[in-house]
């Protein structure tokens, strides 16, 4: 048999296979077996260096129009199997059922979180304001008391655009932009917004996003910072919360401390109940305490940048939403707020 009737040949062959096939598996198994790289015509085709030079101009023609003609006969039985299951889908089908509408998202676990932060303090009669995310050192840093060689200034913290201009580190910023706004007090804010750092691992990321407050009026004390504080953590985690303030230091604030939380997952005891017994919990790491913001009296340095009385008094407090959203909603990985994963985001709509 000549190569050219080997070729004819394969026509018939395919259409007898594809007349028995009945999956469309089986249809991708001839398809394969006859067209593939290392299928029959491809073999032939192979042979024609074989040829005499005067053959292989009819020989590669009609191996073309072969090609074309068992490929159309694939593709012929393919829509075949498609109208089928297509028919098949239809009889299946109950159009008294209701439509299924496109989810139409949510807010993000950060926002809820944020939004229900500024909802608690405009309720205690703050106002709510926002600052640019690029910002001088004089706001960032030199009118809340950051002397010049203070760590936080270095280039490995900071994000510098150009010389005395810095990504915000903190929302602070907003603090010193609304006293010098009001010139005078009182003045009651709450500034969220986003922040960047050079960070980026399970607990921390270049851009996350904080809560700034501040209170500057007559007679506030160390008891106004702590009743506003406990209010707030028991508003968003629960009235049986407990808390809890620790020294610390601030340079914008003397003096300074730390809040911490009783652990939400815990209940405070610094362990679990599990079907074995008792276990660690892992989430404050048996102490039964979780640092949630850090706080304290407006150092009057502060008000001198400002131009407010040194003998005004007030507080600030400062906190990352990402890090309460975490306690709050039970998240282990920060990352995942980031992600943009559907199925995740979906659970607060």
């Amino acid at each position: 048999m000549s190569l050219i009737n080997e070729l004819e040949s394969l026509v018939g062959e395919l259409e007898q296979n594809l007349a028995r096939a009945v999956s469309l598996a089986e249809l991708e198994e001839l398809k394969t077996a006859f067209l593939g790289r290392k299928g029959r015509l491809a073999a032939l085709m192979g042979k024609l260096k074989d040829l005499d030079a005067g053959a292989r101009p009819a020989f590669g023609q009609k191996a073309n129009e072969i090609k074309q003609l068992l490929t159309a006969f694939v593709e012929a039985r393919l829509q075949d199997f498609k109208r089928k299951r297509e028919k098949e889908s239809l009889l299946t089908f109950d159009p008294t059922l209701p439509g299924r509408l496109p989810w139409q998202g949510s807010a993000h676990p950060v926002t809820l979180v944020m939004d229900e932060i500024c909802g608690i303090f405009e309720r205690l009669g703050y106002d709510t304001v926002s600052g640019p995310e690029v910002e001088t050192d004089f706001h960032n840093f030199e009118a809340l008391n950051f002397p010049p060689d203070h760590p936080a200034r270095d280039m490995q913290d900071t994000l510098y655009v150009s010389d005395g201009i810095v990504l915000r580190t903190h929302t602070s910023p907003m603090q010193v932009r609304a006293m010098l706004a009001r010139k005078k007090p009182p003045v009651a804010v709450i500034a969220p917004g986003k922040v960047y750092r050079r960070d980026s691992d399970l607990t921390h990321t270049p851009m996350f996003h904080q809560i700034e407050g501040l209170l500057v009026d007559k007679n506030i004390s160390l008891a106004d910072l702590r009743g506003t504080l406990t209010y707030m953590a028991r508003s968003l985690f629960g009235q049986s919360v407990r808390v809890r303030f620790r020294p610390s230091f601030f340079p914008f604030t003397e003096p300074s401390a730390e809040v911490d939380i009783s652990c939400i997952m815990c209940g405070g005891k610094g362990y679990i109940r599990s079907k074995s017994g008792r276990e660690a919990c892992r989430v404050c790491k048996t102490t039964g305490w979780l640092e949630i913001l850090g706080s304290g009296m407006v150092d009057p340095n502060v008000f001198k940048a400002v131009g407010f009385d040194p003998e005004c008094t007030g507080f600030a407090f400062g906190l990352g939403v990402e890090r309460v959203a975490m306690l709050k909603y039970g998240i282990g990985d920060l990352r995942m707020f980031f992600d943009n994963d559907l199925k995740f985001l979906q659970q607060f709509a």
